[in-house]
């Protein structure tokens, strides 16, 4: 069998204010933790998380959003995601340094954001811009002795790689989320694998199709109802030795959210059975 631990995103206010009893009721041991805002990153919420997880509950990674505005797109996407903007590059840079003390306070090794829609063109000086300011931010976590990782989709795979080559540190990761490849039309997510290869530290397990237009992501869908073929992907992930967590992401609430989480916890658990 292959043997990969199977976790939920789940946010940080959620469970300073509700406790662990989400992750519990899903019959999992794993979470990857969404924070937001960097007011959150106290020595007291750390303390607090920790004994609400115990030991009960591993945090796979700590996901670190950033403030200012936010727009899900491809039209003001560019504009407003990540550390590509530079009207709002410092404070981004600030607060995923802050994100990533919260991170070392907390004992988890890997912080991970969205850097927003990386140039494709390496010459331009929003390309070089943005890769002064991932470097600013991945050394700092490298001070701390944290991984930095990419979460996937927002660029092709050969600009991810790129980008990393031309940050240049030791301490850089990709958390793959193979649906955000296909929603933003920018590759197939088993192929995106061998471009990638060892690099993935941490994958979602979300679903999706392609977008029909050009103004808008494609749909998110529950897992086993989209394009990612998971079966093709966890075999090419075990290829290249990935030994982090499968975090299951269902960008919905309600009733319907945990039903398609303990969906995409029994494929997962049919597909590892195979090997």
């Amino acid at each position: 069998m292959y043997e990969l631990d199977i976790g939920v995103i789940v946010s940080l206010e959620s469970l300073l204010k509700e406790g662990a009893q989400q992750i519990e009721s899903l019959g999992l041991d794993t979470c990857q933790v969404s924070a937001w805002d960097p007011d959150n990153f106290t020595e007291e919420n750390a303390v607090r998380l920790k004994e609400v997880l115990g030991n009960k509950i591993k945090i796979s990674s700590l996901w670190v959003g950033w403030p200012g505005p936010k727009v899900w797109n491809f039209i003001d996407g560019p504009s407003t995601l990540g550390l590509v903007p530079k009207e709002f590059r410092y404070v981004r840079i600030e607060a995923l340094k802050k994100g990533a003390e919260f991170a070392k306070k907390l004992g988890v090794t890997d912080v991970t954001t969205h850097v927003g829609f990386i140039p494709e063109n390496p010459s331009t000086t929003e390309y070089r811009e943005t890769v002064v300011a991932i470097r600013d931010v991945a050394a700092y976590c490298d001070s701390l002795g944290l991984y930095f990782n990419f979460e996937t989709g927002q660029e092709t795979p050969i600009t991810l790689i790129r980008t990393i080559e031309d940050v240049g540190l030791d301490n850089l990761g990709i958390n793959l989320d193979p649906a955000n490849l296909l929603l933003y039309g920018k590759g197939n997510p088993v192929d995106a694998v061998d471009i990638y290869k060892d690099l993935v530290r941490g994958v979602h397990v979300k679903d999706g199709m392609y977008p029909n237009n050009g103004k808008h992501l494609g749909q998110e869908t529950p897992v086993g109802e989209g394009l990612v073929d998971f079966p093709r992907l966890i075999d090419r992930l075990h290829k290249y030795n990935f030994k982090g967590a499968l975090i299951i992401e269902r960008e919905i609430s309600g009733p319907r959210q945990k039903e398609d989480i303990l969906k995409a916890k029994k494929i997962l658990e049919d597909i590892l059975k195979k090997y």
